[in-house]
């Protein structure tokens, strides 16, 4: 069986690179992974400024490893005592001094030129440590070797949760399968009070006309056997055998089994419009399982969500 994967998963590593000649503390580092559910596979990066080189290897290394959720991925650089500096984007400052004096000149503006309030503008000043740019060279390296382990420490917190959710679903299907068995041990009875019921109506509705016993009994049976429910029993056992295969088969399962618990849904659906008249014999008792069914198939169907 292959592992069966939650697409809810946390993980974080931490590493630090230096200078080698040894003269400068070691830029520490830490690698942090979140995944959560979605549709498709949504991965978000969040890295420090002049690590942009590291964007695309990690991305293949991710995409690698998980095929669906939406997945952050944090680089967090800590250097233990070095100073920040303060840097100055001359040529964006530059800009807003340039567009400041033409809107003043345009517009025939005594205004006076703020600089605290051009400093503010994002971008124009940005507060960074002085020797991460340095250090570019080495962390990609250390970088790229941690970003396996943080995977597979993501895929052993998945795998688990995984395993979890397989467990309920296998006791959810199996509730399923009991509730399926039970309402076809009590078909039978409802559809011969059905007949009958058809028969007395229609007895009563065609009452001093001559219509022929054989006639009459052919059209009820016709009108029971619209209202039979054998074929959704049969489906239902059928949907409900694949699931339980897939399950035990492992692997990417999310998608396909969300298909199967529509189809589930869907026969029981029609089992209930089938059976909302009957009201005789079973017919109740038919009527509140199914509505068990779609209840036990609606809380399948949160549990699948949250499979890759």
């Amino acid at each position: 069986m292959s592992a069966v994967y939650s697409m809810t998963g946390f993980a974080t590593m931490s590493g630090s690179v230096g200078p080698d000649d040894g003269a400068a503390q070691p830029l520490a580092f830490t690698l942090t992974l979140k995944s959560v559910n979605h549709r498709f596979l949504d991965l978000s990066l969040r890295l420090p400024h002049n690590c942009d080189l590291l964007e695309a290897p990690i991305r293949r290394m991710v995409k690698d490893v998980v095929h669906r959720g939406h997945v952050d991925l944090t680089l967090q650089l800590v250097r233990g005592e070095a100073s920040t500096q303060i840097q100055l984007n001359h040529d964006l400052l530059a800009a807003h001094v340039e567009a400041f004096r033409q809107a003043a000149k345009r517009y025939d503006s005594a205004a006076e030129l703020d600089l605290n309030a051009l400093l503010r503008h994002p971008g124009v000043l940005r507060a960074e440590t002085a020797a991460v740019v340095e250090d570019v060279a080495l962390l990609q390296g250390s970088v790229l070797t941690l970003v396996p382990e943080v995977l597979a420490r993501l895929n052993e917190v998945r795998a688990q949760e995984g395993a979890s959710l397989v467990e309920e679903l296998c006791a959810a299907m199996m509730r399923l399968k009991a509730l399926v068995a039970t309402v076809s041990t009590l078909r039978e009875d409802v559809r011969a009070t059905y007949v009958e019921r058809i028969r007395t109506r229609m007895a009563e509705l065609l009452k001093g006309m001559s219509i022929g016993e054989d006639r009459l009994l052919a059209e009820a049976a016709l009108l029971a056997e619209r209202s039979d429910i054998d074929e959704e029993l049969v489906r239902l056992q059928t949907h409900i055998a694949r699931f339980l295969t897939l399950l035990e088969d492992g692997g990417e399962l999310g998608k396909r089994l969300d298909f199967l618990l529509q189809e589930l849904n869907r026969e029981a659906n029609t089992l209930l419009s089938k059976t909302s008249g009957a009201t005789a014999g079973n017919g109740i008792r038919i009527t509140e399982l199914g509505l068990e069914m779609k209840l036990e198939i609606e809380k399948a169907r949160e549990q699948v969500q949250n499979l890759e």
